[in-house]
């Protein structure tokens, strides 16, 4: 036991140590982030909600550090709940179509035959509708509720994520380790849990980096559509929407949540390449 805790606290030592000043950079950044996120509440200075002056985009104050948005409400603790609330509904989508599309990727590479046939014939109808397209119909449909927009796009993005699960697997499964493994006996359970999980780890991290990044775009989006997170909650996207009109003012209030998508974003993706090449693992293509 204690030779596992040293070797594990090796391990993250070697990788603080090979950390560039750009990735590190990035990495503070999104656990800054992260932290606003799970302190919003004690963090911000204002509710999300409260309306502070009848001035419409007022320059930046002593009470309001960043300024007023088109209602009068302090853009500084709009964008921290802004912030909570797009993390939170992209990690929750990222998690729910990671472990369906990795285990139902798993299952298919493990069956193989019909089971594998079938199952990919239907994942990629389902990737021939134009994700948006998707989105807009079910959430026009049914609603633009939490639970709407965390399960249509928990499933849209689930598809992608079954792809590179079942490359990652197949490509393992013709390992001669895993042939040993059958000739021994072992079932099919084991093979995924033991031979397959252990050695696409890695890649399936990274794979969660890019999800969840694509997940912070596609829920900006919607909100930026009027489909996504309804005010008066906060929201990157919305934020964007709402404070467009500041630009004809002079004023940068639509900028602040823009750069915030963009910089989480560029972040995450940063990341997910210095852990690739770290690795020298890669992602099966997609297309």
């Amino acid at each position: 036991m204690i030779v596992e805790n040293r070797t594990w606290t090796g391990e993250l030592r070697e990788a603080v140590s090979d950390l560039t000043p750009g990735v590190a950079l990035c990495v503070v950044f999104l656990i800054t982030m992260f932290f606003v996120a799970m302190f919003a509440p004690w963090i911000a200075p204002y509710n999300e909600a409260a309306i502070l002056t009848n001035e419409s985009f007022s320059p930046p104050n002593a009470e309001m550090w960043l300024g007023s948005d088109y209602l009068g409400r302090d853009v500084l603790s709009r964008l921290i709940y802004g912030v909570r609330v797009t993390l939170s509904l992209s990690l929750i989508i990222t998690l729910l179509s990671f472990f369906s599309g990795v285990g139902l990727g798993f299952l298919a590479a493990a069956f193989g035959g019909r089971t594998d046939m079938w199952m990919s014939r239907i994942n990629d109808a389902m990737l021939s509708f134009p994700s948006l397209m998707l989105a807009l119909i079910v959430i026009n449909s049914l609603g633009s509720s939490f639970v709407v927009l965390v399960f249509t796009l928990a499933f849209i993005d689930m598809t992608r994520v079954f792809r590179v699960a079942r490359a990652l697997a197949v490509n393992i499964m013709v390992m001669d380790y895993v042939e040993a493994a059958v000739v021994r006996g072992e079932g099919k359970g084991w093979i995924v849990w033991h031979e397959v999980l252990p050695n696409t780890l890695t890649p399936l991290a990274a794979e969660f980096g890019i999800r969840f990044t694509y997940a912070i775009l596609f829920i900006s989006a919607l909100s930026f559509l009027g489909l996504g997170v309804q005010p008066p909650q906060s929201d990157l996207g919305v934020m964007v929407k709402e404070n467009m009109q500041a630009l004809l003012y002079g004023e940068y209030t639509t900028l602040y949540p823009a750069f915030g998508i963009a910089f989480i974003a560029i972040s995450m993706n940063v990341f997910v390449d210095w852990l690739l090449q770290r690795s020298n693992a890669k992602l099966p293509d997609e297309i």
